[in-house]
């Protein structure tokens, strides 16, 4: 008697414990569960997440953009617990839902660790742009590029990485910036521009912005000017006869001022001189045909090749009945002429001296 006592008092507490147990173990509303799928019918798919019943997902929440199913019996796929029991004795659940979750819990997680993420530009909104982060963040003006951007629709439609600067779940708020991350990866790039940056040193850069006196070459993290006067040997009306933003171009540093941290490049120097065979090109009274690219009150310069001139004076302008050098030679006119003899080098100057 004693013994079946015993045994029915152990099984009762057995079962306490294992109620007890399961109770504890049970989900809650507004948990993320991986469950298996065990049916896919018309209007729902049926997940068995270890619990008392299965659960549902309306179907609709499985389906690509073009209509087609994107799970099959047997898949795990991550849900969220409603805790609302159907008729059928299933709960609801939400795949939709546990997505959007996991997508909040990754942001929180990056904005604890200031970590960048990535994202899509959709759009202008007041004061910015709105940037889709896996949700809705706002990116401000100020915080688009380095400098202030005047033309913000350029950058609709441009995927990027952000920093996020204000995380609020509860309200739905993320304030991001592309600004952070670019001074970031900037800050790094010119640590290592700056450990082999020195006169004379030769690097890769790109056109940044050109203006009427020359153009910014960003060489990784710094920029420098390369003057129009250190693009090419030859005469330039304006630098965008040689680059153009965007443009991948080999430079030598020719100045660098470190406590200033300004820099001072050439295109030039790394190219041919075309001095350096200029006496052999161009043998004292030889003829040569050379267009005229400036016309003064006392003659006219002549292009004999890229970076090579000669002045021709009015004594030399032979035109019948030519009083002014403007009589005798057109700029852009082509026409043989003849070295001097004497002095010949100083008669010809460089297009960029």
């Amino acid at each position: 008697m004693e013994k079946q006592l015993s045994e029915r008092t152990n099984g009762g507490t057995n079962d306490f414990e294992s109620l007890m147990e399961q109770s504890l173990h049970a989900p809650r509303p507004g948990d993320v569960l991986t469950g298996t799928v065990l049916l896919i019918t018309r209007d729902n798919v049926i997940i068995d997440i270890n619990y008392k019943c299965e659960g549902q997902v309306p179907l609709a929440e499985f389906l690509d953009h073009e209509g087609k199913v994107m799970v099959k019996e047997g898949d795990e796929v991550d849900v969220y617990f409603e805790g609302t029991e159907t008729e059928n004795g299933t709960v609801m659940l939400s795949h939709a839902k546990a997505e959007k979750f996991k997508i909040w819990r990754e942001l929180e997680r990056a904005f604890q660790n200031e970590t960048p993420v990535e994202g899509v530009i959709l759009g202008k909104v007041k004061g910015g742009l709105q940037v889709d982060i896996g949700v809705p963040a706002f990116l401000p003006g100020s915080h688009v590029d380095l400098r202030p951007a005047r033309n913000l629709d350029r950058y609709v439609g441009q995927r990027g990485r952000f920093q996020i600067l204000k995380f609020n779940r509860a309200r739905g708020n993320v304030v991001v910036s592309r600004r952070a991350v670019i001074e970031r990866e900037r800050a790094s790039l010119k640590e290592q521009t700056l450990k082999v940056l020195e006169e004379g040193v030769i690097l890769e850069g790109t056109v940044k912005n050109i203006t009427d006196y020359g153009a910014f070459v960003d060489l990784g993290g710094i920029d420098g000017l390369l003057h129009i006067t250190d693009m090419a040997w030859g005469r330039l009306q304006r630098p965008s006869e040689v680059v153009k933003v965007g443009d991948k171009v080999k430079v030598v540093v020719l100045k660098y001022d470190p406590a200033r941290e300004r820099v001072s490049l050439g295109m030039k120097q790394i190219m041919p001189d075309p001095w350096s065979k200029a006496a052999e090109s161009y043998p004292v009274g030889a003829r040569f045909r050379g267009k005229v690219v400036s016309v003064t009150d006392y003659g006219a310069f002549v292009e004999l090749e890229k970076g090579v001139e000669m002045s021709a004076t009015m004594s030399r302008c032979r035109c019948s009945g030519a009083t002014k050098p403007i009589a005798a030679s057109r700029s852009g006119s082509s026409r043989p002429n003849r070295i001097p003899g004497r002095r010949w080098r100083s008669a010809i100057r460089s297009a960029v001296a």
